[in-house]
């Protein structure tokens, strides 16, 4: 199977401070890759370099074979990139941005038209598809967001935090969207805090700890690494990124406000 994402030691520090530490990792096609660890982990920025949106300080970041940064045309024409926080022009309306978006990726206008009505009605956005961005709300926002970067077809989907501001409808679109993405062969690497989501819809998961990859595999693979067998993703990941002391004492909160 193709691999669609690879870094190769990637680094990248700001000053004397290290984000991002020799970070070697794999993304095949077909694959939908969970990227987790503590807020300051590091992961935002390690989506923003395989974007081709940081220069890394050292190592490299390879998408389908093309180098993001020394062949940076090839490959971002084959990458989407979703952030936490949606930037959009607010005075286009939404079936302008995604016209906008499509022109940039130099689609064909009648299928680009296309394209664009099938995602403003998946995401349920056809009756505001002509009211400017700058009234809509941060979860339609998202879902324009999300359009766009659906709109020609990527090979690549990278996403920072994709469900925040979605509401449980649009969270499962979402998912049932990155699952049938995956089954045509993209890669999709995403970043979430929710791990419950991380454990129902990815093959694989990487965490992140202090700008290093402490761990990666499926969840039952990471359960055999920590030595567990029934252990949620939620209790690895604690045990592995709060320390065995920590994740002890969130556990026994939990029990006692359970009560």
């Amino acid at each position: 199977m193709d691999i669609l994402i690879k870094t190769e030691r990637l680094t990248k520090r700001f000053g004397a401070a290290t984000a991002v530490d020799n970070l070697n990792l794999e993304v095949k096609a077909g694959e939908i890759y969970g990227f987790l660890g503590p807020n300051g982990a590091g992961k935002t920025t390690t989506i923003r370099m395989l974007a081709g949106l940081l220069e890394p300080s050292g190592g490299r970041a390879v998408i389908c074979g093309y180098d993001i940064n020394r062949e940076a045309p090839q490959a971002k024409a084959l990458i989407a990139y979703v952030p936490d926080q949606p930037k959009l022009y607010g005075k286009l309306t939404a079936r302008e941005f995604l016209a906008f978006i499509a022109a940039l990726y130099r689609m064909p206008a009648e299928l680009s038209r296309q394209r664009a009505e099938e995602l403003l009605e998946m995401f349920g956005l056809q009756d505001r598809a002509d009211e400017l961005l700058e009234g809509f709300s941060h979860g339609m926002k998202q879902k324009v967001m999300l359009a766009a970067a659906l709109i020609h077809q990527p090979r690549v989907l990278l996403l920072d935090e994709p469900t925040v501001g979605l509401d449980p409808r649009s969270a499962r679109l979402l998912k049932d969207v990155l699952q049938e993405m995956a089954r045509q062969g993209a890669a999709v690497f995403l970043s979430t805090h929710i791990l419950e989501i991380a454990e129902r819809m990815c093959h694989r998961v990487g965490i992140l700890k202090e700008g290093r990859l402490i761990a990666q595999g499926s969840p039952n693979e990471l359960r055999r690494q920590v030595g567990h067998g029934e252990e949620s993703l939620e209790d690895i990941f604690l045990e592995l990124t709060a320390g065995h002391e920590s994740a002890e004492l969130i556990r026994s909160l939990e029990e006692v406000n359970g009560r």
